[in-house]
Order: structure tokens, then C-alpha cells, then sequence
């Protein structure tokens, strides 16, 4: 079994997450069996990782050119890594290949989350006693994990993750190798040189796509959904439905749907929505040298959340990923909600960190194909797009529950339609509230719900904020990735800002 990413890229951390990566510059059996254990156990499932032999490492920086290791040496390291491998229970066995790197010979061992979790393996690899501990990944570090962590490990290993499960009712056949083809020339794989050369059984094993004994083997469900030109025959709703409704009587609307391969339909629906949903507009002041563009949406803030919400919806409930348009926001729907390791106060605070990741797999080929960021940057990445288009903040839609998640992108207001008189009235009269309540330093506009008496950000309370930048009386500042508000002048009293006429 051969391993699919570019030995250059994965060096380099343009495919792989440096925490996944782990480099040594010789064959040191002990710490590297606890490694790949540890890679195995995979407790943040995020896909496992890479241990490479033979290149030094400086403050967690690769040192480039390689070390190497003698190619005479080469045979003889295989040969003790496979004894070796025998200390961890229950049995893993890595994928291991040599490679050339600038001239020289590395060892790429490659350690994706076992079926087997959890893996313990000997404390004293050369004794291989009953003393076995089960190892862990904390951050780019190797550790024994604590009786807490051990019984979390036995938590998420109880669950395989959807994505990484075999299909029962798919065969081999189901597989398209010119799809498994497509990824490996895109990403640049070696893999690909012999790509023509194999069968699609074998593309898919090497690709890990498959999964059972020899004579009874399956396509893993990201394989379907990913490399297969039948996904719709296993998994009917698994699509992007863009929805355009210029009028709340449903006059005019209009529905787009896009199919196939999940990383096809993404590329597709996010062409689509930046030729025909994405407007801009160009402001010239008289106090600025420099003309400025503002967008409706901005394309980064919309590839971030859609992509976001292919990676981490679930594939096993029937319903699709629905983008909403209107003339006041962007909706992106998808099931189910936040995971409840995130709370509702982090919600709240924008502070969108995920422990626990429902589609390994897919996000790791998606991740190959730079459609998505690493662990955690997606929504990080889409407020500050929106932040430097001086947008508002998105805000999250859920059940108690948490069974479906929609996330509202608020129209820039250059955009805002025109809001219907008794609307405006409203708008307004909460809009001098905000001025009475607004303190000398300048607050998130939860803070200033909170002021006002309200449990969260409501629509209402975001348009009579829009309005006031809208009308020059609040000024948006951005604040460390977040936007806060207050008076155009900080030295103005509240009296003299609240009767400052519109503009």
C-alpha cells in the first residue's frame, strides 16, 4: 500500500497540519512506537498523522535539506519497525514507504485513526513487558494520557465516524477510478504516476477507501461520496440547494441544485453564487485618496461557511445544505447544529472551537484540495472577511436541540433594501434607545444586547445598529478579529450624539 501525498507537500505542511507531523532524524524505536500509538488512538479524530525518518527538527521546523538515512539501512529499519509494532495492542500496523527527498532517503510512516482504538503499547519497546500505557497526541507532542483523557479516549473510540465506515450495501464497482485519478493528479500525488497502472481496487486500497477482509471488501461511505458517479443512489439528499427569494411571496424564485462528488458540488455551488449572487459597490470620499469596494457578501466569509458545512454536516440525515438568498441576508443551512462541545456561551462570544470532528476523512481530502482551512479556521477566517468589509457579524440559527444550524450572513448595509415605514419607525425608536444605553468605550453588540435587557442578538437589534453606522451616528471598530461600536466622537456626550441629525 502506497501513500497517496506528495512527499515535498507533506514536508512542508501544505496539505497536513504540522501537529499531524512528526519528524525524527534517525531510527529511535522507542519514542516512535508510542508515536504511531499515539497517531492510532487519534482521541481528537482529526485523521492521524505522519511520522518522517530522517529529517532533523528545530523548534518544530523541518530542517531542510533532509539528513537522510543510508539506503543500506533501509531494508534492516523496515524489518525491526514491523517487530516493533508488535508492542502495541491490540495489533496496528502503519503504512511504511521510503522516499527521495532532495537527493536523499526518508522513512514516511503513515498512521491514520485505527479501527481497533484504543491502542496501548509498551512502556520498554526492546522488552515489550505487560507494562502498557495508552498514548496520546497533545498538541505536537507525544504524552501518556491521564486517567481523564483515558477514559475520553475510550469515549470517542466507541464512535467511528460516519464517513470512515464501510458501506454495506456499495461494492468496489461503485468507485469511479477516473474521480480517484482526478484527486491524485490534482493533489499532486507520486501516486499518480502509477495511477493507469492499477486496478480501481487497488487506487482505492491505497487510498484507504476500502475497508473488510479480502474476499468481502467495501467502499468506505467518503469513498461514495467523494470518488463514486452514484452518490445519489446511496445517499439521495447529499446536495447544495441554492435558493433565490427576491419577494416574500415566493414571486420570482428561483432554485439551483448541484449533485455529484461533494468536493464538485462545493467548487460548483461557490462558482455559481460568486457570478450570480456576489455584488460590489465603490465609494469615492472626499477625505479618502483611495476609492473603496465594498461587497454584499464577501466571496471568502461565503467559501468558509459553505465548505464548513460540508465538512462537518451529517450525511446520515436526509436533508440537504440550503443557501437562502433574500434582499436582507444569506442563509446557510445544514444538519445538524453545533456540537455540544461547544457551548452556548462560546456561541455567544463568536468563539467557534469544535473538539470533536464528525467527517475525519472528508475533511482530510477536502483539506488536500485547499478547499478547506485546518482544524478551527474556517469561522476565525470568515469574520475577519467580514470584518474588513465592514459587514456584520453572522448570527446562528438552532433548535434546542441542535438539529439543524443556519448561519445568516446580514446583508452589507450599502446593500440593505429599503425597509417599509412602520419598520423604520421600529428601527428607530430602539435606535435612540441603544444611544441612551451606549457606554463611553466601545462594546460588542452582545454586550450592548445585554444593556438593553435582551437574552441574545436579535434581527431587530442588528438593523437599528446597521442603521446607525448606516446614518454616521455609531461607528464600527474593528477589535482584535471582532467588531465593537460606539460614538463617532469618544469625547461627545450622549445627549449631543443622540441629537445629531440623520444624514
Amino acid at each position: 500500500m502506497a501513500i497517496p501525498l506528495d512527499i515535498t507537500e507533506l514536508v512542508n505542511g501544505t496539505s497536513v497540519e504540522s501537529v499531524r507531523i512528526e519528524f525524527k532524524s534517525d531510527f529511535n524505536p522507542e519514542p516512535i512506537v508510542h508515536t504511531i500509538c499515539a497517531f492510532a488512538n487519534d482521541i481528537d479524530n482529526i485523521g492521524g498523522g505522519y511520522i518522517i525518518i530522517g529529517i532533523e527538527e528545530k523548534d518544530s521546523v523541518p530542517q531542510l535539506p533532509p539528513k537522510g538515512i543510508d539506503r543500506s539501512r533501509i531494508d534492516s529499519i523496515l524489518k525491526k519497525l514491523e517487530g516493533f509494532c508488535h508492542c502495541i495492542e491490540p495489533l496496528y500496523e502503519p503504512v511504511v514507504e521510503p522516499k527521495m527527498l532532495d537527493g536523499k532517503m526518508v522513512i514516511v510512516i503513515w498512521c491514520p485513526g485505527g479501527f481497533g482504538r484504543p491502542y496501548k503499547a509498551a512502556k520498554n519497546v526492546y522488552k515489550n513487558t505487560a507494562d502498557k500505557r495508552y498514548y496520546i497526541r497533545k498538541m505536537a507532542s507525544t504524552v501518556v494520557a491521564s486517567p481523564q483523557e483515558e477514559r475520553e479516549l475510550f469515549y470517542v473510540s466507541s464512535d467511528i465516524p460516519f464517513d470512515d465506515r464501510p458501506n454495506l450495501t456499495a461494492s468496489v464497482d461503485d468507485l469511479s477510478p477516473v474521480l480517484i485519478r482526478e484527486h491524485l493528479k490534482e493533489i499532486g500525488s507520486a501516486l499518480y504516476g502509477q495511477a493507469n497502472d492499477l486496478s480501481c481496487q487497488e487506487l482505492a486500497q491505497d487510498l484507504q477507501l476500502l475497508a473488510g477482509p479480502p474476499e468481502d471488501q467495501h467502499p468506505r461511505n467518503v469513498g461514495i461520496l467523494m470518488f463514486s458517479d452514484k452518490i445519489a443512489t446511496y445517499f439521495r439528499y447529499a446536495r447544495i440547494e441554492v435558493v433565490d427569494l427576491p419577494d416574500p411571496t415566493g414571486e420570482g424564485m428561483t432554485e439551483q441544485v448541484f449533485e455529484g462528488p461533494i468536493q464538485y458540488q462545493l467548487r460548483e455551488a461557490l462558482r455559481y453564487l460568486k457570478s450570480y449572487a456576489l455584488r460590489s459597490k465603490t465609494f469615492k470620499r472626499p477625505d479618502e485618496a483611495e476609492a473603496k469596494t465594498v461587497f454584499n457578501y464577501p466571496y471568502a466569509a461565503v467559501e468558509e461557511l459553505l465548505s464548513n458545512a460540508v465538512y462537518h454536516r451529517s450525511y446520515q440525515i436526509p436533508e440537504p445544505i440550503v443557501v437562502r438568498l433574500t434582499p436582507e441576508s444569506m442563509e446557510i443551512t445544514s444538519y445538524p447544529g453545533f456540537d455540544r462541545s461547544i457551548s452556548d456561551k462560546d456561541i455567544a462570544r463568536y468563539h467557534i472551537q469544535s473538539r470533536i470532528y464528525r467527517n475525519r476523512r472528508i475533511g482530510d481530502f477536502l483539506k488536500e484540495l485547499h478547499l478547506i482551512e485546518g482544524r478551527n479556521t474556517g469561522f476565525p477566517t470568515a469574520f475577519r472577511a467580514l470584518e474588513r468589509n465592514g459587514s456584520p457579524l453572522p448570527l446562528f440559527h438552532m433548535d434546542e436541540d441542535r438539529s439543524y444550524l443556519s448561519v445568516e450572513l446580514p446583508v452589507h448595509p450599502a446593500f440593505a433594501p429599503r425597509t417599509k415605514r412602520d419598520k423604520r419607525t421600529g428601527t428607530e425608536e430602539l435606535a435612540e434607545r441603544i444611544i441612551d444605553v451606549l457606554p463611553a468605550e466601545p462594546v460588542l453588540i452582545s454586550e450592548l444586547a445585554r444593556l438593553l435587557g435582551y437574552k441574545s442578538v436579535s434581527k431587530k437589534l442588528r438593523a437599528a445598529v446597521d442603521f446607525l453606522v448606516e446614518t454616521g451616528r455609531l461607528i464600527a471598530v474593528p477589535s482584535g478579529g471582532r467588531i465593537r461600536y460606539t460614538l463617532p466622537n469618544a469625547t461627545q456626550s450622549k445627549t449631543a450624539a443622540a441629537s445629531t441629525p440623520n444624514r
